[in-house]
């Protein structure tokens, strides 16, 4: 069963942001969606298993950004 997680990624300004948010949190193991709302930060990712905050924190790091604590 998939499960969706949000979360909130601050820094991002432009389609560039979101692409590379999009791209690093992709390569997670098990995502098959990730969506970006570049206005309110707001990324919901969809994965085969629940996704460990440190990982996606990783792959937000990776991109450039900073992810909000919950």
């Amino acid at each position: 069963m998939a499960v969706t997680s949000t979360y909130t990624v601050k820094g991002m300004t432009c389609s560039h942001c979101v692409k590379a948010v999009t791209e690093e949190i992709s390569a997670l193991p098990g995502v098959s969606d990730v969506q970006v709302d570049l206005g309110s930060g707001g990324v919901s990712v969809t994965s085969a298993a629940p996704l460990t905050d440190d990982a996606v924190r990783a792959a937000v790091d990776e991109a450039g950004y900073e992810l909000a604590d919950a």
